[in-house]
């Protein structure tokens, strides 16, 4: 009996080192197949990226919003006529969106409807036909001053 027992010990040890071995060459298969795996695609750059140009001269155009709204009306979709327009009078200009908000309220949540407004514009300028990656967000800017309640819910168009 004393043969069938190492025999038995012997199997089990056998048994648990193959399972280590396996388990190792697993996760070393695992970890070096994981580095040949491709990256997700990336958004495009001008599709979401903030930039810090700073704005020059007057605005071609200012899109003004209702109170918590980033929804375009059909006067405002006129701009993307106006835009193109520009922009084939320089050919190498980019266009450049400001989003504004007022400071009343919470900065966080205005900060980001002053984002969704520029993108709402900047959807409906991509859809009139202007080149996506002619494109540029700026940062949200609040409003300060004495300027109307208007001029805290605007995105201003540049064409530079």
């Amino acid at each position: 009996m004393a043969a069938n027992d190492d025999d038995e010990s012997t199997a089990v040890i056998v048994g648990v080192l193959a399972g280590i071995v396996l388990a190792v060459v697993a996760v070393s298969y695992g970890a070096r197949a994981g580095k040949n795996v491709p990256p997700p695609a990336p958004v495009p750059a001008a599709v979401e990226a903030v930039v810090e140009i700073a704005p020059v001269g007057e605005a071609l155009a200012k899109v003004h919003f209702a109170v918590g709204a980033a929804a375009l009306d059909e006067a405002d979709k006129a701009v993307v006529g106006k835009t193109l327009e520009a922009l084939a009078a320089n050919p190498n200009a980019i266009v450049l969106l400001s989003g504004f908000h007022d400071p009343s309220g919470d900065p966080v949540k205005n900060a980001e409807l002053a984002k969704l407004r520029a993108m709402a514009v900047r959807d409906a300028l991509v859809g009139g036909g202007v080149a996506i990656d002619r494109i540029k967000l700026r940062k949200p800017e609040s409003t300060v001053g004495s300027g109307s309640a208007e001029e805290g819910r605007r995105v201003e168009i540049r064409v530079q």
